[in-house]
């Protein structure tokens, strides 16, 4: 059973995805503003958070950054009242693995909670794989790129992971996000070139500056040789 920290400020709300998700198999603990969030988090880390962006404390986007410095592979799950693009883009460049828009079906969350927790537990993977300079851990979710250690999200670990096993071999966008997010890519959803960006940001160029993440216009990306 998946123990899952629920963190919004409307408890009608709560108490309905709790119930669903309880049926789901999932153990919840719920919580409505920033400051329980924080002391439950404490406690006890969970297998995956569910957060609103706004809460009546402050900003969730801040509890969210505050997440990837503390549990850098933790999954996190956005949800948005506003839906707006400006939050779905703060939230995924923030480390967000996913984003819903509110009102969600709970299906639906249902859908992505388990697809970002398959992903977080691989059945199978590589132990260690190399690429000149570059050696990552998948397990761990971890970088080291001349001998400095990089903590990736799940998300972007699964999205290296696949470039990885490939090298200079171009994957489609939506064969990426089937791997990185655990779904298809819908009309204007920039949500897989957002985790690229992360993911270049985190790793860098090659020492002579060349991009080590090759983005293909209109087709996909590839890790350069």
């Amino acid at each position: 059973m998946s123990d899952l920290l629920l963190i919004d400020d409307d408890q009608e709300l709560c108490e309905l995805l709790t119930s669903w998700l309880s049926q789901e198999g999932f153990q919840v603990r719920a919580c409505h503003d920033g400051q329980s969030a924080r002391r439950a988090l404490a406690d006890s880390a969970p297998a995956a958070v569910v957060l609103d962006v706004m809460l009546p404390d402050g900003s969730g986007l801040e509890l969210l950054k505050q997440l990837r410095n503390d549990h850098p592979d933790l999954p996190v799950l956005m949800l948005s009242a506003r839906g707006e693009p400006l939050d779905r883009i703060l939230g995924l460049e923030l480390g967000a693995d996913d984003y819903l828009a509110k009102p969600c079906d709970p299906r639906e969350l249902t859908a992505r909670l388990r697809a970002v927790l398959r992903r977080s537990h691989p059945a199978a993977v590589s132990s260690q794989m190399e690429l000149g300079d570059l050696c990552f851990s998948p397990i761990r979710g971890v970088v080291s790129i001349d001998q400095q250690d990089i903590t990736l999200t799940v998300s972007e670990s699964r999205l290296l992971e696949a470039l990885l096993k490939q090298p200079g071999e171009p994957l489609d966008k939506q064969e990426l996000a089937q791997i990185a997010l655990g779904r298809k890519l819908t009309l204007y959803d920039r949500s897989l070139d957002m985790h690229v960006s992360n993911l270049r940001k985190k790793i860098g160029p090659y020492p002579d500056g060349r991009p080590r993440i090759v983005a293909l216009r209109s087709r996909g990306y590839y890790y350069s040789l």
